[in-house]
């Protein structure tokens, strides 16, 4: 009873995370008419960043060991700065539907990652699903080329699908000795660091962007930044494996397909669109198979 209530909330708060997820795709890019990839991710860290300070402060949370604070530093570089610098880049000059795709193939990576830093086992049906999904992310990347040209945003968009992964394992390292506040929140603290060198831009920036429009980086920092990144390390640390909560992250493309829509009247070509479906179908095949960890 017990294990299956931890597996609940654990569901509950990947389905959270993916839906806050999902409403960034949109979001920056209505804010890339306003501010510059670098100043929205900024901003949208500090706000996120302040956050978490002002939690620590009131909780008395308990500061990371020495030794582990490589790891949260390397957790903050890949799952944060990096991660975020390669995001809103990429969505620059890709659609959102087909950006939260290309986002969507990281269950693929993080499977991968977990075979070879978690030991953890899968079988030939998930080889087979990881397969079907590397097919769809080829289809999808070959509907953003225009001639021989790659889009660039493509090429950044899947290696911070990549970074999300790593982020991922790590994460879910840390939350065997930490909890779900303490992983997420140092890393984000410790992710935002580097970002403070493009901290000039946004000051430059900002006096230009009307009053109205820096609600959407407030709503950025709070929601998909702080709150997703400290449910998705609880979902993390309930779940029984690292692949049955990344599962979730299949309904990131289609929320954010939807919110682009509405919002932004982005539509999405039926050839990004198939390959989409098969990444995701590739995922769910892959995830049927049961994975255990080993000992």
């Amino acid at each position: 009873m017990k294990h299956d209530q931890q597996t609940g909330k654990s569901a509950v708060a990947a389905l959270i995370t993916v839906s806050l997820w999902a409403s960034a795709f949109p979001a920056v890019k209505y804010l890339l008419d306003y501010y510059s990839p670098t100043s929205i991710m900024v901003l949208r860290f500090l706000i996120a960043s302040l956050t978490i300070i002002a939690v620590i402060i009131v909780k008395k949370v308990r500061m990371p060991e020495k030794k582990d604070l490589p790891l949260f530093a390397l957790s903050g570089f890949l799952g944060i700065f990096l991660y975020s610098w390669l995001f809103i880049t990429g969505v620059n000059t890709v659609p959102s539907g087909v950006s939260s795709f290309l986002i969507a193939s990281a269950p693929v990576f993080a499977t991968l990652f977990s075979i070879a830093i978690l030991k953890e086992k899968v079988k030939l049906l998930s080889w087979m699903g990881i397969a079907v999904s590397f097919c769809g992310l080829i289809i999808v990347t070959a509907s953003q080329m225009s001639g021989f040209t790659m889009n660039i945003g493509v090429i950044l968009l899947v290696g911070a699908s990549i970074s999300t992964s790593l982020y991922t394992v790590i994460q879910r390292h840390l939350t065997k000795k930490y909890t779900p506040f303490e992983a997420a929140a140092y890393s984000v603290l410790f992710g935002t660091v580097p970002m403070l060198i493009f901290l000039p831009g946004l000051i430059r920036e900002m006096p230009n962007t009307p009053l109205a429009v820096n609600i959407i980086p407030l709503y950025l920092g709070i929601f998909p930044a702080a709150i997703a990144y400290l449910s998705w390390s609880y979902a993390i640390s309930k779940a029984r494996s690292t692949a049955h909560v990344t599962m979730f992250l299949y309904l990131v493309p289609f929320i954010a397909t939807l919110l682009a829509f509405l919002w932004l009247g982005e539509g999405i070509t039926p050839f990004a669109f198939i390959g989409g479906i098969i990444i995701i179908l590739g995922m769910l095949t892959s995830s049927l198979t049961k994975r255990t960890d080993t000992p």
